[in-house]
């Protein structure tokens, strides 16, 4: 069965995506992946103990040393190295040949994956890496489905990896300087500005006299001239799936939500369990998918090419835009919850978990009860363990709130944005 692989920006993030139904996760420590700007993000301590935690559930977790270091970083990349392999990760994801071979030298037992920013698109390329010692391949965003099956057929033992859901970068496999250029902010070491979400007005000149005119926008077409949508093939899973040559889904995002990581895994779970079960329902993923924060999603590159269909930017808006907001999450135990929106006695949330609910409740703290196929929690009394109580409370406060009876653990509660 092919393996779902979920973003993990952090060790909550880890631990909700391999609830919801990941096989692995990939994230990092600090400068030495291209995610530094993830809020809360891994120490080597937390990184320790949720590879532990993966282990102990038969899961995986990837670190990625992805980035383009200078001649200055070349031993603390390998000190890093040393210090990750240390911990027993399932492999390496890696950018540069020089960085494949130092991680041989380093970590001769860690498999080696390689990363989208290598952008192999072709077989020659995936064989000279393949032969470098390289386990899998994670093939660049440009690379069409058909191409992917015959680097396949020609490297039977070669993993293939493929990005299946996820922002989408305007430049070429995420090479991009416009960030560096503007800001100063590298995006091959990390710290990208995401310049390409930004409006821009368009000038013109003319060089012989000198004189620069604003051209004007014609109402509804939209400065948003770099910004992509985000990719979703949540409806071509079939498709992907039956070539046969693909290894692992991967979705992106690891300074995404714990909310998007929980409904992308949960989704794409429901896909490919449908798949190999021979009830594959497309709108069924597509109503979850659509209730994350995106910014509009095409199927990009793998399936169509962009020029047969000119759906793969969105040129109005760069604000992400979902069809649900996130109430409160459930702990770890599954006896209280943590408020992320504002929670008033007598609320009514529908309830989205990663296991069956136990059965309905009613007591003086709310009502858990099932409607139309869907669970919803209603509160009655909101109230801490140690007896406080509040008629609202906000996002921000960090106090436990009692749940009615217990639910599973890491349970969101949410509402729709039209009701």
């Amino acid at each position: 069965m092919v393996e779902l692989l979920s973003p993990a920006g952090n060790l909550e993030k880890l631990k909700i995506a391999f609830a919801y139904g990941a096989d692995a996760v990939y994230g990092g420590v600090s400068h030495f992946s291209l995610r530094i700007r993830s809020g809360k993000e891994f120490t080597y301590e937390s990184f320790e103990e949720g590879i532990e935690y993966a282990h102990s559930l038969g899961k995986k977790v990837y670190v990625t040393i992805n980035g383009f270091p200078f001649n200055s970083q070349l031993e603390l990349y390998r000190n890093h190295m040393e210090k990750m392999a240390q911990m027993g990760p399932d492999a390496f994801i890696i950018a540069t040949p020089g960085l494949v071979k130092m991680a041989k030298e380093v970590a001769p037992d860690i498999p080696i994956h390689l990363s989208t920013q290598a952008n192999v698109m072709n077989v020659m390329d995936a064989k000279f890496y393949f032969d470098l010692g390289v386990k899998r391949i994670i093939a660049a965003r440009e690379i069409s489905l058909r191409d992917i099956a015959a680097i396949k057929k020609e490297i039977p033992e070669l993993e293939l990896e493929v990005f299946v859901h996820g922002s989408m970068c305007f430049a070429y496999s995420g090479r991009c300087l416009i960030s560096t250029l503007q800001s100063g902010r590298v995006p091959n070491r990390g710290s990208c500005a995401n310049d390409c979400r930004f409006p821009y007005v368009l000038y013109a000149e003319n060089p012989e006299t000198g004189v620069t005119f604003r051209l004007e926008e014609e109402e509804g077409l939209g400065t948003y001239i770099m910004n992509a949508k985000d990719m979703n093939l949540a409806s071509h899973i079939d498709e992907i799936l039956s070539t046969n040559a693909i290894d692992s889904l991967k979705i992106e995002g690891r300074t995404k939500s714990p909310y998007y990581v929980a409904v992308t895994a949960h989704a794409y779970r429901m896909a490919i369990d449908d798949y190999y079960a021979g009830k594959f329902e497309p709108g069924k993923y597509q109503r979850e998918l659509h209730t994350t924060k995106h910014r509009g999603f095409t199927d990009a590159y793998l399936i169509h090419r962009p020029f047969e269909r000119e759906d793969t930017q969105s040129l109005d808006s760069s604000i992400s835009e979902g069809s649900y907001q996130v109430q409160a999450l459930v702990d770890e135990h599954g006896l209280a919850f943590y408020v992320k929106d504002r929670v008033s006695e007598g609320d009514e949330m529908e309830i989205l978990s990663p296991a069956p609910i136990e059965g309905a409740a009613d007591n003086e703290r709310g009502e858990i009860f099932q409607r139309d196929g869907k669970w919803f929690l209603k509160m009655r009394r909101l109230e801490t363990p140690k007896g406080k109580r509040y008629e609202t409370i906000h996002s921000g406060n960090e106090n436990p709130i009692l749940l009615p009876a217990p639910l599973p653990p890491f349970t969101f509660l949410r509402k729709p944005l039209d009701g």
